[in-house]
Formats: C-alpha cells, sequence, structure tokens
C-alpha cells in the first residue's frame, strides 16, 4: 500500500506515454513534416470557413452556423493533439505532467463528443427543412440553434469532466501510457486497484450509451428524409446539395470512431504499432 502511495504520488508530477516505436523514431523528420503540414491545413481550412461564415450575412443561417461550430470543435480538438504529438516527434523523451495528460483527455473526448452532438442538430435540421418545411423557420432560428450548440457543447464538457474527475480519484502504480496521446481507458488502466474502477465503467458506459442514442437520432432522421425525398424530386435535389455532404462527413467520424474503440476494446498486442497509431490518431485526422 505505502509503494502503491508513493507511486501515485510521483504521477501526480510526471507521466510518460510510449506511442512511438523504434521505425517511427527513424523517420521523425518525415513524421513531424507530414503532421505539421497536416496541422496546418487544418488550421487554415477550417479558420477560412469560419472567418467567410462570420463575415458573410448570407450565411448567418442556422446550417452555416453548425458548420461554423463544426469547424470551431475542429481546430479545438486537433489543438489538444498536434502540439504535443509535434513536441514528441522533436524530443528523444515523451513526459507529460499527469495535469496536462488529464487536460488533453478532457479536450479530445470533448471534442469527439461535440461533433456528435453537432452532426445530431445537423441532421434535426436537415429533417425539419426537408419533411416539416413550414415550421423549420419558427423552431429553427439562428438564436436558438447557437443556443443549442453551446448547451450540448458544455454538457459534453461535464460529462467528461464527470468521467475524468473519477479516474483523478483513482490511485495509479504505473507512469507509463501506450497511446500518442492521453485518453481515459488507458489513464484508468494504470490503477493500483482494478476492483475500485467499477464505478468509472459504470460512468463510461453511460456516456457510451448516450452517444449511442444520438446515433440512433441521426439514423431515425435520415430514415424519415429518406421517405420524404422519395417521392419528390425536388426534395431528392435538396437532399443531395445539403444532405449527402453532411452523411458523408457523419460517416467517416462514426466509422472512425468506431474502429478506435474496437481496437481499445480488444487485445492488439498481434498489431503493429505503426498501426495501432495509426487507428489511434485517425479520428482525429481524417474527419
Amino acid at each position: 500500500m505505502e509503494q502503491g502511495n508513493r507511486l501515485n504520488s510521483s504521477l501526480d508530477s510526471v507521466s510518460q506515454s510510449q506511442g512511438l516505436n523504434e521505425t517511427s523514431r527513424n523517420h521523425r523528420s518525415a513524421l513531424f513534416f507530414l503532421s505539421l503540414m497536416c496541422y496546418c491545413i487544418t488550421v487554415l481550412v477550417n479558420v477560412c470557413l469560419i472567418l467567410t461564415i462570420i463575415l458573410d450575412n448570407e450565411l448567418h443561417e442556422p446550417m452555416y452556423i453548425l458548420l461554423c461550430a463544426f469547424c470551431m470543435n475542429a481546430l479545438y480538438g486537433t489543438a489538444g493533439f498536434y502540439p504535443k504529438f509535434l513536441s514528441d516527434l522533436l524530443s528523444p523523451v515523451h513526459v507529460i505532467s499527469y495535469s496536462g495528460c488529464l487536460l488533453q483527455a478532457q479536450v479530445l473526448y470533448t471534442f469527439a463528443c461535440s461533433d456528435l452532438s453537432i452532426l445530431s442538430l445537423m441532421a434535426y435540421d436537415r429533417y425539419l427543412a426537408i419533411c416539416r418545411p413550414l415550421e423549420y423557420h419558427s423552431v429553427m432560428s439562428k438564436q436558438r440553434v447557437m443556443k443549442l450548440t453551446s448547451f450540448f457543447w458544455l454538457t459534453s464538457a461535464f460529462i467528461v469532466a464527470l468521467n475524468l474527475f473519477l479516474t483523478y480519484k483513482l490511485k495509479l502504480c504505473r507512469p507509463y501510457i501506450n497511446r500518442l496521446f492521453c485518453v481515459n481507458w488507458s489513464i484508468v488502466s494504470l490503477a493500483c486497484f482494478p476492483s475500485e474502477t467499477s464505478i468509472n465503467e459504470i460512468v463510461a458506459n453511460i456516456t457510451i450509451l448516450i452517444c449511442i442514442l444520438c446515433g440512433v437520432f441521426i439514423v431515425w432522421s435520415y430514415m424519415y428524409i429518406i421517405k420524404r425525398c422519395a417521392s419528390s424530386m425536388e426534395n431528392r435535389a435538396k437532399f443531395m446539395q445539403t444532405c449527402v455532404p453532411h452523411l458523408i462527413s457523419l460517416s467517416t467520424f462514426i466509422l472512425t470512431i468506431l474502429i478506435d474503440i474496437i481496437n481499445n476494446r480488444r487485445s492488439s498486442a498481434d498489431l503493429a504499432k505503426t498501426l495501432q497509431n495509426f487507428i489511434a490518431m485517425e479520428f482525429l485526422v481524417i474527419p
């Protein structure tokens, strides 16, 4: 017990990540250049879209406001990953403070949950626009969309903070995280007493259930949209113009998240470290 307390005390100050393998280290210059280029493109494109929507009064409509929120959330999420990752590529030692590790997990999980909530609002927006057009402007006003977006972002941040608060209360006995970045399950796996993580697992499963319900809501919305569009040429054209890009974004996001969840839940010791690293970071890069 005393030894566990001493180890936990050291983790309060420093936690080490072991995500990069020898192959990654041998090509760190190329990886740094590609990662920096990817981050710069991400920032440039999203900032351009945000400024375009803000400065053009004709784009101050619910769908474009949601797109703007989507881009802002992308900047928020990638800021939690790329700066630390680029720093690790330049450093022989990959160390992050325990508080910094929790902060990074907070940012990345909030980013993922907020993305899903914004996609849910986009689906509802398209449902109203196509299936109930007479009610659209009264239900989806600009002010209401901004309030809903803010509410769901704050709710996502609170749910994630609750999960990480429970993680913070655990006593940890190992300082090594075998990931490129900090996530809640990898921190929980360092617990001295696995029996104490039952509450963490319950809250984590409730969080996953909420995310699944958001996914079910999106599917429900699009079932009605597709049913409505099937009988009208005008609605089919509207569907192709506004819904197909949303569905591509949605499919990409859900696919990358599912791959990451499956990789986390199963034993992946037989997978090459480079492949594990790609799977771990794809939900931050591809969408």
